[in-house]
């Protein structure tokens, strides 16, 4: 039972279990961690020893089925929702952009088509989950950025089947992590027949896709060079097929002449100029890791050069694939919630979409040719294994071409453009270290040559402050900055050759917004006034009892717990000056007596009319968790912070929020 300050008497609540409020109560005193760990990308860089996954979809059982290769992580727990300022685990957007270099505006209107079979009926709100988590724009079938189709172009779609669903979740969120602007095409075939899948990739062609991506394969055999001519052949148009993850040995489609093979690696966080480093995926034992080797029966395409294998060698290029430096994906349709995915099947709709940003692909041309004539602008991948083989390329990493990475992973998108330099260069001047005060305009001219007379330079960025953009015709980047902070912006210049260049330089964002003072503008943030005072609050939610503990003090605003339908608000309206950066603070416990990974109940958390965050009784944990969010877009505006607990019919959930603070700086 829960007790009550005689000044405050109230029906009694349901309490957490005993066994828990030693923790607790040893997180209220300091020992244990107050602020508890937030999963980051850094979650899926696993020891590999301590990572285990699960193949979505079965192995093929006849020549002609495929398999997608998608692979899930099963030592993590999957998490059905997250606040906002929580991260998934796996890389996200940002991690790519980074770690490839990419530009952060580009794409705008291209359409990646995503080529699986069977159907996802939650593809659409899935996507909108994972968009919405990184703060991407909306693509949605109203907006027309987001279509499903099955393999004849229409709306008979075939039957749902939780493996696949789980392929098409990886492949929409790589294109849309990799590529926000561009649109997505959803393909899905009657079944995993390559001939059905080959249907789809035409109906994906037929309607206008540049780039179509394909995270399936199966084993070779002799009909394949009649599928290349009747599925994969198409000038033009930028087709990328995942190696495998099997390691060492030869999968179709991959081994299409007419596709871009897409390897996989291993992608950590270093402390090098580029910041990461990556690694074959796989080991010289073999097992799981990227697909390799030298085909039995494809032609060799006449870009590729090396001499140990007379057919077609795989692969071309390559980029994160290893589950235990997996991506973050969101599934419901046969999956939880958020979770950890790799395989080649990740690397594949990130390639294509690296080509989407790289611009329309040349008529008449085998995009699959574009990294063979731009080897300089990509990053070598020169150590790590797939198995053992002879010659040792086919299965180890070596400078210049190998198997499993083949010439390498995106160093921008220079490599993925038609065309041959023809030796030129471009070179971009770095403007120096950027101070801007926030809320100030920026106009920053961004200057570049190029040794060939005549060429038009694009130009892009990436890592500017919010608020800013970068004209791609003039150089000119413009706009107002927002939000204070440091970043690491990256301007790249490239020529209609495909040659590019790049300069980086940090940009500081001051707090200061022409004469802020910084202040806490919150009254009583801490309940220990013992009376809710400036805050207007439900009756009894600014507590002192021993039922749930203060995060700091003897007081905590307690909303909720009483395992019958409730609703608890506490509100406080301040002024934030005009020019300033403003950061709302709190600590939240959630207690529940609710199970599963049904939200119940629920806390709302609101500034004005906009909701920072919503959490429930999934996010139930022992002791306080810190969460802070940014408030700036309401300086010099009067706005009222506001947390609403509403529960429901049975089984507590309390939300208990202390040492509370909106800062300005």
């Amino acid at each position: 039972m829960r007790f009550h300050s005689p000044s405050s008497p109230r029906p009694p609540r349901a309490r957490r279990l005993l066994a828990t409020l030693p923790a607790l109560a040893m997180a209220a005193t300091g020992l244990l961690a107050t602020t508890a760990p937030t999963a980051t990308a850094a979650t899926a860089a696993a020891p590999h020893s301590t990572v285990s996954t699960k193949r979505l979809c079965a192995a093929p059982s006849h020549p002609g089925q495929m398999a997608c290769l998608a692979l899930a992580r099963t030592d993590l727990p999957q998490q059905p929702t997250l606040a906002p300022d929580i991260t998934p685990s796996g890389y996200g957007p940002s991690d790519l952009a980074s770690a490839y270099n990419l530009p952060a505006s580009a794409g705008a209107g291209a359409t990646v088509a995503i080529v699986d079979a069977q159907d996802d009926p939650n593809a659409e709100s899935d996507l909108a989950a994972y968009r919405s988590q990184y703060g991407l724009p909306a693509c949605t079938t109203a907006n027309g950025c987001f279509k499903k189709v099955d393999q004849r172009g229409g709306t008979s779609y075939p039957t749902a089947d939780s493996g696949w669903a789980g392929e098409i979740s990886l492949d929409v969120d790589m294109v849309s992590a990799v590529c926000p602007n561009c649109h997505i095409l959803l393909v899905e075939s009657d079944d995993a027949n390559m001939s059905n899948l080959g249907a789809a990739v035409n109906t994906a062609v037929s309607l206008g896709a540049k780039y179509v991506s394909n995270s399936y394969g199966g084993g070779e055999d002799s009909t394949d060079p009649s599928s290349d001519a009747s599925y994969f052949n198409h000038p033009g148009v930028a087709i990328t097929v995942s190696s495998g993850d099997s390691g060492y040995g030869v999968e179709y489609p991959a081994a299409s002449q007419y596709v871009t093979a897409v390897g996989g690696t291993s992608l950590n966080h270093a402390s090098n100029t580029r910041g990461w480093n990556e690694s074959v995926w796989g080991s010289s034992a073999g097992g799981n890791g990227a697909g390799s080797g030298c085909s039995a029966y494809d032609p060799k395409p006449s870009w590729q050069q090396d001499t140990g294998c007379a057919k077609r060698t795989v692969a071309d290029v390559s980029a994160v694939a290893d589950p235990a430096t997996g991506v973050a994906v969101y599934q419901t349709y046969g999956g939880s919630g958020w979770n950890v995915y790799g395989g080649t099947s990740a690397s594949s709709p990130i390639i294509a979409a690296v080509y989407a940003l790289a611009g329309t692909p040349a008529a008449g041309t085998t995009p699959a040719s574009y990294p063979y004539a731009h080897t300089g602008s990509l990053y070598d991948v020169t150590s790590g294994a797939n198995g053992s083989c002879s010659p040792s390329y086919l299965c180890t990493a070596a400078t210049g071409y190998d198997g499993p990475t083949g010439l390498g992973t995106p160093n921008g998108t220079a490599a993925f453009t038609s065309g041959s330099t023809g030796g030129n260069t471009v070179t971009v001047t770095n403007p120096g270290s950027q101070s801007t005060a926030q809320g100030s305009s920026v106009s920053l001219q961004i200057h570049a040559t190029d040794s060939a007379p005549g060429q038009t330079l694009t130009y892009g960025a990436s890592g500017l402050p919010t608020g800013l953009s970068i004209n791609t015709t003039t150089g000119l980047i413009t706009g107002t900055a927002t939000t204070a902070g440091n970043s690491t912006t990256t301007v790249t210049a490239t020529d209609g050759t495909g040659a590019g260049g790049t300069t980086t330089f940090g940009w500081t964002v001051t707090g200061t917004g022409g004469g802020c003072t910084a202040a806490q503008l919150l009254g009583n943030p801490g309940f220990e006034t013992g009376s809710a005072t400036p805050w207007t609050a439900s009756s009894g939610v600014i507590d002192n009892s021993t039922g749930e503990p203060a995060h700091g003090g003897s007081w905590k605003a307690w909303l909720d717990g009483y395992g019958s339908s409730h609703t608890d608000t506490l509100a406080q309206t301040v002024t934030v000056p005009t020019g300033c950066k403003a950061t709302l603070s709190f600590y939240l416990h959630i207690d529940t007596a609710e199970s599963g990974s049904t939200a119940y109940d629920t806390l709302t958390v609101q500034a004005g009319t906009t909701t920072l965050a919503t959490f429930s009784n999934v996010n139930a944990a022992a002791g306080y968790t810190l969460h802070s969010y940014d408030l700036s877009a309401f300086a010099g505006q009067s706005v009222t912070v506001k947390f609403t607990g509403t529960e429901d019919s049975s089984l507590q959930t309390s939300f208990v929020i202390d040492d509370t603070a909106l800062t300005t700086s």
